[in-house]
């Protein structure tokens, strides 16, 4: 039986949350926010070179490298570092560029009109992070810790989530009887603790209790 070119092998896959197929670099703001998504979530692969559908058509030249250097370098805040690799498979090559998931988050892009954004990576799409998120990121790059105080809103927060799979911002605030910027701030303690993590739900940002 012929053995299986590895790179065949990760197509099959599809597009997924740690993989993503480009045909062509083009813009290198746009892939920028692809390499801000990886680092702020779980790493991943794109595939330079490979359509939408698996299709192989092959990087035109070392143009397509130098296009995803230049958005690490210059348009990813602090900068995205990656691997690259080429594959030759059918004649063509393709451009493997890999990510790790970052230790400086929040990484940031530049979004539709240039003012650098976080992003995260859900199922095959780049979505913004939202406030909560960067601030939870920040908080566990501080060297001294979180102390978070065990106040009327947050008993409210986890007897809700003992009773349900997952809160909203919004409902967060109805429910602790607080303001947004209140819900924010305890909110992203409790992620910097790990004591929630935050899930995607129709592209809304929702956080779940982490089970002991």
């Amino acid at each position: 039986m012929k053995k299986r070119h590895p790179l065949e092998l990760l197509i099959e896959q599809g597009e997924h949350q740690q993989l993503d197929f480009k045909f062509e670099v083009s813009d290198s703001k746009k892939i920028a926010r692809t390499l801000s998504a990886f680092a702020n979530t779980d790493g991943g692969r794109l595939l330079i070179g490979v359509k939408d559908n698996g299709a192989i058509s092959g990087v035109r030249s070392d143009e397509e490298y130098y296009m995803i250097e230049a958005a690490s370098e210059m348009y990813t805040q602090p900068k995205v570092p990656f691997e690259a690799r080429r594959w030759t498979i059918q004649g063509k090559t393709v451009l493997e560029i890999e990510i790790a998931p970052g230790a400086e988050k929040p990484y940031r892009a530049p979004d539709k009109s240039d003012k650098y954004k976080a992003f995260i990576r859900v199922a095959d799409e780049n979505i913004l992070a939202n406030d909560v998120l960067v601030l939870s990121w920040q908080k566990q790059l501080q060297t001294n810790g979180t102390l978070l105080k065990i106040s009327k809103p947050v008993e409210r927060l986890f007897d809700y989530l003992d009773a349900h799979s997952f809160v909203s911002i919004t409902q967060f605030c109805r429910i602790g009887r607080i303001n947004h910027y209140t819900a924010k701030n305890i909110l992203s303690d409790l992620i910097a603790m790990q004591a929630l993590y935050y899930d995607v739900i129709d592209k809304h940002i929702v956080y779940r209790r982490v089970s002991t």
